[in-house]
């Protein structure tokens, strides 16, 4: 739930901005996969940054017993021709990605574990120095299929550092046209009125600045009875004096963000955002936010994956995670660095 907060002082203290110099895309052999890559190149051109891809490989098991142990061992053989064949595929991407030649392009084919590629990715994220990861919600790989509900969720949980997710329909069977350049013009970044939701702003407007895209900051808020104030167990009805100024607190809390922002903005880069704020109320924050982001165009929704009151809401699995499954658009989501409220 977005719910009204008790107010701070002012907007947060936003820390440098950020910088998109390392853009990882991990693939996993299927054309699923590979639709992450347009926008992925897409923000690493715009930012001069070098877009990574990675590949984890996974050794096949074979039908040796070691009646012993009563393990079954790797099939040296198989598992050697399968990683041939990936590192060829990888080869395969970076060829058809060099035609931008303003776009450094590597490719790498790390060695795994079965049932631990998101921890592998992660390691390569931190020792790669990687500062954004683009990928997509589906995807099927050689054996089987790894992303929604496995590796994509254990990454929004555990990464340090953003994650952008793209939506692959499984009807789209073939490759992207890499050659396709995708931008994002408007930007939905829902706040709870917590300094843990405010932490995806900096990644947000920087994105933003890159493809000179608009902002809409949205709070939602739960219409709030006299009786959440006080112990009693006798129904009131809801006091419009009290929802006037939930709203007025509600709206201040944006207007000062987006003032922020923008002097922040003017005093880093002389540039002014365009920046709207919206006030909703309702009961059902991800209906909500699915409901704004297709009324008003928006072509990516970003948001931390916690919210109000740090661990006791926990947004993945609820919030973030309905806006995730029920957007058609990308989403950019965070985990916050720190989750104390």
């Amino acid at each position: 739930m977005l719910g009204l907060s008790k107010q701070k002082d002012g907007p947060p203290n936003l820390r440098e901005s950020v910088m998109y110099r390392s853009i990882l895309t991990p693939l996993d052999g299927s054309a699923f996969a590979e639709h992450a890559l347009p926008l992925a190149r897409s923000i690493a051109r715009r930012a001069n940054a070098t877009l990574r891809l990675v590949l984890v490989h996974v050794p096949i098991e074979g039908k040796q017993v070691d009646y012993i142990s009563s393990e079954v061992t790797v099939d040296e053989a198989l598992d050697k021709r399968l990683k041939e064949y990936e590192q060829a595929y990888l080869n395969n991407v970076v060829e058809n990605l060099a035609t931008d030649m303003a776009t450094q392009v590597t490719a790498s084919l790390l060695d795994g574990q079965p049932g631990q590629v998101a921890e592998t990715l992660n390691n390569f994220i931190a020792t790669a120095g990687v500062d954004l990861v683009v990928m997509t919600t589906h995807g099927y790989g050689a054996l089987n299929r790894l992303w929604l509900g496995s590796v994509t969720d254990w990454l929004v949980r555990h990464a340090s550092i953003p994650i952008l997710l793209v939506r692959s329909r499984e009807t789209e069977e073939f490759g992207p046209n890499l050659n396709q350049e995708q931008i994002f013009q408007h930007i939905l970044i829902p706040l709870d009125g917590s300094t843990l939701a405010e932490q995806v702003l900096e990644y947000a407007i920087e994105l933003g600045k890159l493809m000179e895209a608009d902002y809409t900051l949205l709070r939602v808020i739960e219409p709030m009875t006299p009786i959440d104030y006080l112990a009693t167990p006798y129904p009131i009805q809801l006091d419009q004096q009290l929802l006037d100024q939930q709203q007025r607190e509600a709206q201040a809390y944006l207007t000062g963000i987006a003032e922020r922002l923008q002097a922040q903005a003017r005093a880093r880069d002389s540039m002014s955002l365009r920046i709207q704020t919206r006030v909703v109320i309702g009961k059902n924050p991800s209906a909500i936010i699915l409901e704004e982001s297709s009324k008003h165009g928006i072509d990516l929704i970003a948001m931390e994956t916690h919210g109000y009151s740090g661990l006791t809401r926990l947004l993945i699995g609820s919030v973030a995670d309905k806006v995730l499954r029920g957007t058609s658009v990308p989403i950019l989501l965070h985990c916050p660095h720190d989750e104390t409220p």
